[in-house]
């Protein structure tokens, strides 16, 4: 059985607080785009709005208001990238007690940006893994590719029990953000997105009675008519953020079916989900999603606690929260748990888990 028996995350140097980017941005909107009072309104309320009290970067704030050329900012993605998948790496496998050699399948996902050779290339030749580790990086599943790394390390220990999984998750949005478009997808993307990284080790039948996550079973939804709700546009300039506001409408009218299928095949019912672990994709698919499932605040309490002290750090949000319930919370064994997560396509990625 596939279970989840540490987790580590870290985050950039620059922290951000709410109030001080709020500033920057108004400053740089006022500077750049001279818009209107009534917008320029309507753009503070979102960060006053999304409850989200600081994130971090890795660029300092003044370095976001210069133009940077998309070569500075591939640089960049790749220099940071690979600092700080080292260090949950190995903060993750020295929780468990391992060594980057006892890693048997080494999964990389992230969105923010592009590299070849990927992550996982750099992590194994730095770090001691072994030659013949099994590699598989993920680029392009955006917020919700963190469950569905969880759901392949799910998938492959059910065809190789003994095995053990590493999940690597390294976001840098703030990298993507367009200093000159006024869009309000952009301006938003500001006020919600922050920079960081999770790993997560999962392992097989070697994990015994260890307090964890056990990862009884997984499901995939693809909503109709949504190909556009979420994503990237590559440009000239790099990568231009799309961001509907129908996804949280989206969610709420198509979420509960899938989870009653998951929920269905174990004979499980959604009143025995003590923990509620959402993707903190921003206030309104919280609410939508609390609403929609009827879930007491304190059953989802951790993802509104990553939100305001991370920002929506994408796929790595979900390994984020995971964290807090195992660290923080520490459910009762036995219980069960729910995963739900959320991005392009539009897609949803569930999992249930029973804590041990």
């Amino acid at each position: 059985m596939a279970t989840v028996t540490s987790v580590a995350v870290a985050v950039p140097p620059y922290s951000m607080p709410c109030d001080t980017l709020k500033q920057a941005v108004l400053e740089h909107v006022q500077s750049h785009f001279h818009f209107e009072a009534r917008r320029t309104a309507a753009l503070m309320s979102i960060f006053d709005n999304a409850l989200i009290e600081q994130r971090y970067s890795v660029m300092p704030l003044d370095a976001l208001k210069e133009p940077i050329s998309l070569t500075q900012t591939s640089e960049a993605y790749r220099l940071q990238s690979v600092q700080l998948g080292e260090k949950v790496v190995l903060d993750c496998l020295e929780q468990a007690n391992m060594r980057p050699a006892d890693v048997d399948v080494l999964i990389t996902v992230s969105c923010t940006g592009v590299m070849l050779p990927s992550l996982d290339a750099y992590l194994i030749a730095r770090l001691g893994f072994r030659s013949n580790v099994r590699r598989l990086p993920v680029t392009e599943l955006g917020c919700v590719a963190g469950a569905v790394a969880l759901s392949l390390a799910h998938d492959f220990i059910k065809a190789r029990p003994t095995a053990n999984v590493l999940i690597v998750s390294v976001e840098l949005p703030t990298l993507t953000f367009q200093r000159d478009d006024y869009s309000l997808a952009n301006l938003v993307s500001m006020a919600l997105f922050g920079d960081g990284a999770a790993a997560a080790l999962v392992v097989g039948t070697n994990s015994g009675s260890i307090h964890g996550a056990r990862l009884l079973d997984t499901e995939a939804f693809h909503f109709p008519n949504a190909l556009d709700a979420i994503g990237f546009d590559l440009k000239d300039n790099g990568l231009h953020i799309v961001l509907s506001e129908q996804v949280p409408d989206l969610v709420r009218q198509y979420i509960k079916q899938p989870i009653s299928n998951l929920l269905a095949r174990h004979h499980v019912g959604q009143d025995e989900i003590t923990s509620f672990l959402l993707h903190p994709g921003g206030r309104k698919l919280l609410e939508y999603l609390e609403a929609t499932l009827e879930v007491p605040r304190e059953q989802s309490q951790p993802s509104w606690d990553i939100m305001r002290n991370f920002g929506n750090l994408s796929s790595a949000s979900i390994l984020f929260v995971l964290r807090e319930w195992l660290v923080t919370r520490q459910p009762d064994a036995d219980s069960y748990g729910l995963i739900a997560a959320f991005g392009p396509g539009l897609s949803a990625e569930l999992l249930l888990l029973q804590w041990t």
